[in-house]
Parts: C-alpha cells; sequence; structure tokens
C-alpha cells in the first residue's frame, strides 16, 4: 500500500491520509513506539526545540506512532510539545513506511514499531529515510539533512 492513502487519525481524532497531511510541503515524518516512553519522550522534545529552524526552511515535523488520540493530547500537554502527532493504531502507515519488524527486549524476540524518520518532498515522495534510529541527538541530524535538500 502507498504510505500517502494510508488513513490515521490527527490530534482532533479527524481521520486523514498521510497525502492529506504532507500536501505542499516539505515534511519531517518521525516514528516513534511509544507515548512518554524515556526516549520518545527526548525525540519529541528536540524536534519541538529545533521545529523554528525547521518551519524556517519550509519543513513541517509529524510524528507517528500506535498511541491513541488522546494519549497524544496528554503527550503533548505533559511536555510542552509542538510538533503535530498522528495516531496509527493498527500501525498500517507505520507498516506501510517500513517502519515495522523484528525487535529484541530481555532476550525475547517480538515485532512492533521501529524508531524511523522519513523526509518527504512538497510532491510527498520519501527523498530521505533513516530506520532504527537512536533518539538523542536525532533531531539535529535530521535537521542537517533537511538544510542539504534546500540547499541551504
Amino acid at each position: 500500500m502507498n504510505p500517502l492513502d494510508v488513513r490515521v487519525f490527527d490530534e482532533d481524532g479527524k481521520e486523514v491520509t498521510l497525502r492529506d497531511v504532507v500536501k505542499g510541503k516539505w515534511t519531517v515524518l518521525y516514528v516513534y513506539p511509544k507515548d512518554n516512553t524515556p526516549g520518545c519522550t527526548t525525540e519529541a522534545k528536540e524536534f519541538t526545540e529545533l521545529l523554528p529552524e525547521f518551519e524556517r526552511l519550509g519543513f513541517r515535523v509529524i510524528g507517528v506512532s500506535k498511541d491513541s488520540v488522546k494519549s497524544h493530547q496528554r503527550f503533548k500537554e505533559k511536555h510542552g510539545l509542538k510538533v503535530r502527532l498522528l495516531s496509527d493504531p493498527n500501525a498500517e502507515l507505520i507498516k506501510a513506511l517500513g517502519a515495522w519488524g523484528k525487535k529484541k527486549r530481555y532476550g525475547k524476540e517480538y515485532e512492533g514499531v521501529i524508531r524511523s524518520t522519513f523526509i518527504l518532498n512538497p510532491e510527498g515522495e520519501i527523498v530521505w529515510k533513516k530506520i532504527n534510529v537512536r533518539a538523542k541527538g536525532h533531531a539535529a541530524k535530521v535537521l542537517e539533512e533537511a538544510r542539504k535538500l534546500v540547499g541551504e
């Protein structure tokens, strides 16, 4: 399935497609496992801190996880997050992006969300991606890639 056609929910609970969300603007789309966990909170705060710089370059920043709309609302409020968050409860978008797969924790193997980031051009094409990233410092690395893509 084309990731642009997958239906997800925005922060207000409205059903949208990724195409609706990214149309006409450079977009950083980061996929993360779970609201209010240490790595995911670090990543969201770092993207929020750098959001003015992304916006200056003409980018929007959007996070997506399987968490509910309500969970996203609480997460944003608790940490003062400014990035837009999408809810993909069935992981359809996450899977379509290739950000789902085998993981290991405490010696057990399971399937789950793989922390990943994608940059989409204004036509909605993925022009850069990084799968299985470390949260800390990642937003700054993505900002560097964004600068390269727009020639700054």
